[in-house]
Parts: structure tokens; C-alpha cells; sequence
């Protein structure tokens, strides 16, 4: 009784808040900011913080600064937004079953295998795609991963484990290439990190990476030189994660290329020492040129971040899928815009779960360097700050290059740390794309805050609807807006679906249902 009283209160507040709103007129577009003194290029430091002898991670009040008090593994408040909760995966953008997912210890007591079952194990490294820039007298590589060990279990418990995360569904009624995937992701989600151990690399120029439509990949070249061997300067911390800058050597005599020699992309292998399953590319980035940094759910891929239960098949067991024709769009700027044009990928999945995102991009966009959720940061508030923190990274790393960034209106952080950055970086952020999910689909009933665009040029952003909608744009002389889509931005809360028409809208005839119901469903899974 208590919880549906919690409900019914829940639900009544909702309802007052949505019946009170009026409308909101669009604003003309707001000027140009002045020009902002472009800063030297840096080596950022890491999430992950190193002494020389002992690595550790930073307190989480370095880089949490902005999560309400109050947030848990469940729940995120919107606060100002509506006053109300919503489950931590619409929040974040990220399904709830890829949150809290075991490690080490946990690992072991889960599976009752000791330290002494692990050592026949070979040592893996999950080899992040990295990338690296240019400090004024040689190339600094971000190299970051995790080392770890897969223990070995049966398929019976590999099975037992799966059925966990799946929904009204058992593993053994899946296709036979759905139970396949479903069960290496179970396996790569039961690993045992492993702190205290050193990393090296060997290096060397990159033929090709990424699917781009051309042969290079990604629009980058291959150096003519630069194998080299590297060391990690520091151990693995306790939960097997490394990160940060290495500075490399030009090697003389046709080895790497400096910016003054050219203005393209540089690709080069990474292969981790003693394992075949730490190879990865890493792509050197010029001062100057575009970036595009995209999330993958719901923009390259067919998630349904908002439909759990989809959401986990297509996570979980269904091969990925693209979202419609957005390979052809990325193709086409891979192709016709200048060889600087650097693709990096941002996912706050955590990293055990990022091999499936990582072959899946490179089978199907350009290759690029790629950015995931490290093991210490572990629950919801701090998955949103990790976005914020790696965005607010890459960006002063680069502090004169362009950034075009993408995504969708399901994630509620992205909806607030995307035109925060082009507030605080505005000569920076070249141009904002976001795909309206709530006016494409009609399964997504929760709506998304707009109001962090007030201030903003209007044309700087768009809210589309199919990949087409990007189609012809000049994006390299700024050209962000496809005049032909009604944006329609209240600088509030909106939902197409359900006819929330900003946080001074009306909602009308049978939406303010739609909306109850959806809110109703996001309770549910909370209780």
C-alpha cells in the first residue's frame, strides 16, 4: 500500500506540473559570443591519478560537482526539470542492467573460484583506441585500458549468469548467434581485473581502420614510420585500469610526420605486449581541424534505450544494428571533408561491455578514437560526471580544433553537457546534432529538457529526425542548420509524442495520459 501511495502522489504532482505550464515563444537568434584567447595545447591529466610509484583513483569530489544530493544506483533527480524521478537508465543514457556490474573480489566470491584458479589464466588487455596531440616537440599517445583475466566456467553457468540480465526471456529460447553473443558478453562482464601490473606496447604505422568508404578509413594517413616499443610509466590500479599521455618518439629518418609537415590524421597499431587481445589504433590529431564526437545508443545504433526490455536484447544478445542510413552520412564526411577531420566515440557503457560497441564501429563508420566508462566510476552519479569530465578532456586537449557533436534527446545528461560546452567553449564547438527520438519514435514517452540551449545561436544546433536531415550541410564553414526541419526549441520540457510543448506549454487532449503512463512505467521499474 505504501508503495502505491508513493505512486499515486507521484503521479498527482506530475500531473499538476504538466496541466499548469504555458507557451513559450522561440527566441530570434542570439549573437555570435566575442572571441575567446585559444589556449596552448596540454596533456590533460587522467581520471586516474599516478604518483610514479602507486596509482590510485581521485577522490570523486574532484570531478562530481554537479550531481544532486541525494542520487543512488536507482535513482537520479530531475530536479528543476520536473521535480520528479525517473530510472537511472533514462537519465543516463545507459541501460540499467549495464550498471554495477561485478568486479574483482565480487567476481570470485560470485563464481567461488580463488586467486590460485586464475593462474593458469593468461593475462588479457582490453586496448582502448586512443588518441593523442601534439605539445610542440613530439606526439603525446592517451593510452588507456584495463588489464584483467577471464576465469573459466562452464556454459551451464555462463547460462545461469545470462538469464540474470535478461528480461522475461531465457537464454536457451534465443536464436543460436543471440545465445552466442549474449554468453560472451556474460564472460566479459565476469573478468577478474588485475591491479599492480606493468603495460607495454609496440607501435607502428596503421595501414587502415574503420569502415569509411575508402581504404584509408576515418579520412586519416599512414605515417611513414614510427615503430617504436613503449613502457607504461605506471602500474594497473586495483581494478586493473590504466591512463594517461605517453610521449613517444618522432623517430628520425621517414618516421612520424609533425603538423608542420602535415595536416592529416596519423594512424598507428597499437599491440599490447603479451596478448593477442590488448591490438587497438591510435590516431595522431593535428592542433587544427574538425572533430566529430559521437555516442553510439540510439544514434549509430537501434537501442531503444527507453524500452528495457528491447533496450537489453539489442544490447545483450541481437547483433548491432545501425540506425537507418547514418553509415552513409558518416561516410560521406569521412570522404569529403579535409584529412584533419578526427571521428572519436563516446560511450559511457562500462568497459567490459565496449568490445561489441568498439567492432561494431569500426565494421560500420569511420575509425576513430574511442572513450568508455573506467571501472572507478562505477554508479549512476558517476557515470554522468564521467561524460562531462572525458567531453571537458578532449576539448582542452585540443584547444584549437572544432567539434561537431552528436546524439539523441534520450540522454538527459547529454541534453544538459552538450550546450554547456558551447557556452563555455564557444569557439570551439562548431556545430550541435541531436536526434529528436520522441518525434521518431513513437515508444519513447519521455520527454527532454531544452533549456540549456537558451543563449545559444539558434542556427548553431538542430534537433532532426533522419540521418537525411544532415544531408548537404557545410559543416565546415559552420553550417548547422537544415532550414527545411522545424526545430520548434521552447528552451523547456518537450516530448513530440506526447504534445509537451515547453516548460510553458500546453499539454493536449489524451497526452497528458500518455505522459502519466509513461511516468507510471518509470516508477514501476524503481519500485
Amino acid at each position: 500500500m505504501a508503495s502505491l501511495r508513493t505512486l499515486s502522489t507521484k503521479l498527482a504532482l506530475v500531473s499538476s506540473v504538466i496541466v499548469s505550464v504555458n507557451a513559450v515563444a522561440i527566441p530570434e537568434p542570439t549573437a555570435v559570443p566575442d572571441s575567446v584567447e585559444v589556449r596552448a595545447p596540454v596533456v590533460t591529466p587522467a581520471a586516474i591519478r599516478f604518483d610514479g610509484s602507486h596509482s590510485y583513483m581521485y577522490d570523486r569530489r574532484n570531478i562530481i560537482s554537479d550531481i544532486a544530493s541525494g542520487a543512488d544506483n536507482f535513482l537520479h533527480s530531475l530536479g528543476s526539470v520536473i521535480g520528479q524521478d525517473l530510472p537511472s537508465y533514462v537519465i543516463s543514457g545507459v541501460p540499467n542492467f549495464f550498471q554495477n556490474f561485478p568486479t574483482g573480489d565480487q567476481v570470485k566470491s560470485s563464481l567461488g573460484i580463488k586467486d590460485e584458479d586464475l593462474d593458469a589464466a593468461p593475462t588479457e588487455v582490453l586496448n582502448i583506441p586512443p588518441y593523442a596531440n601534439w605539445t610542440g616537440d613530439a606526439w603525446n599517445v592517451r593510452f588507456h585500458g584495463n588489464v584483467y583475466k577471464t576465469p573459466n566456467i562452464s556454459q551451464e553457468k555462463v547460462d545461469d549468469l545470462a538469464n540474470v540480465f535478461l528480461i522475461d526471456t531465457d537464454i536457451k529460447d534465443l536464436p543460436p548467434n543471440e545465445q552466442a553473443q549474449a554468453r560472451n558478453l556474460t564472460k566479459s562482464i565476469f573478468i577478474v581485473q588485475q591491479g599492480d601490473q606493468n603495460v607495454s606496447f609496440h607501435l607502428e604505422p596503421a595501414p587502415s581502420q574503420g569502415s569509411s568508404g575508402e581504404p584509408g578509413g576515418g579520412g586519416a594517413i599512414t605515417p611513414p614510420g614510427g615503430s617504436q616499443n613503449i613502457t607504461f610509466p605506471y602500474e594497473t590500479t586495483d581494478l586493473g585500469d590504466f591512463d594517461a599521455f605517453v610521449k613517444i618518439q618522432n623517430v628520425s629518418g621517414g618516421g612520424l610526420l609533425s603538423p608542420d609537415q602535415t595536416d592529416s590524421v596519423q594512424r598507428l597499431n597499437v599491440y599490447t605486449n603479451g596478448t593477442l587481445t590488448g591490438n587497438a589504433t591510435a590516431f595522431l590529431v593535428p592542433p587544427e581541424g574538425i572533430t566529430f564526437i559521437s555516442d553510439i545508443d540510439d544514434i549509430l545504433r537501434v537501442t531503444k534505450i527507453y524500452q528495457p526490455k528491447e533496450g537489453l536484447l539489442n544490447s545483450f544478445a541481437r547483433p548491432f544494428t545501425q540506425w537507418m542510413n547514418m553509415p552513409d552520412i558518416y561516410a560521406n564526411w569521412s570522404k569529403t571533408l579535409p584529412n584533419s577531420t578526427h571521428f572519436h566515440y563516446l560511450t559511457t557503457t562500462p568497459e567490459q561491455a565496449t568490445r561489441l560497441y568498439m567492432d561494431f564501429i569500426y565494421k560500420t563508420y569511420p575509425g576513430g578514437s574511442f572513450d568508455t566508462r573506467p571501472l572507478n566510476f562505477s554508479d549512476v552519479s558517476a557515470t554522468l560526471s564521467i561524460r562531462q569530465y572525458l567531453l571537458t578532456k578532449i576539448f582542452e586537449t585540443f584547444p584549437k580544433r572544432k567539434f561537431v557533436l552528436i546524439a539523441d534527446t534520450s540522454n538527459s545528461d547529454i541534453m544538459k553537457d552538450y550546450p554547456t560546452l558551447a557556452h563555455d567553449f564557444p569557439e570551439q564547438v562548431q556545430c550541435i546534432f541531436l536526434r529528436n527520438t520522441s518525434a521518431t519514435d513513437e515508444e519513447d514517452k519521455f520527454p527532454y529538457d531544452t533549456s540549456k540551449f537558451e543563449g545559444l545561436n539558434n542556427k548553431s544546433y538542430m534537433f532532426f529526425k533522419v540521418p537525411d536531415d544532415l544531408s548537404g550541410l557545410d559543416i565546415a564553414n559552420g553550417q548547422c542548420l537544415n532550414e527545411s526541419i522545424p526545430q520548434n526549441v521552447t528552451f523547456g520540457i518537450q516530448d513530440e509524442v506526447l504534445g509537451i510543448h515547453g516548460a510553458g506549454g500546453k499539454l493536449e487532449g489524451s497526452a497528458t495520459v500518455s505522459f502519466v503512463v509513461a511516468l507510471a512505467v518509470a516508477v514501476f521499474f524503481t519500485l
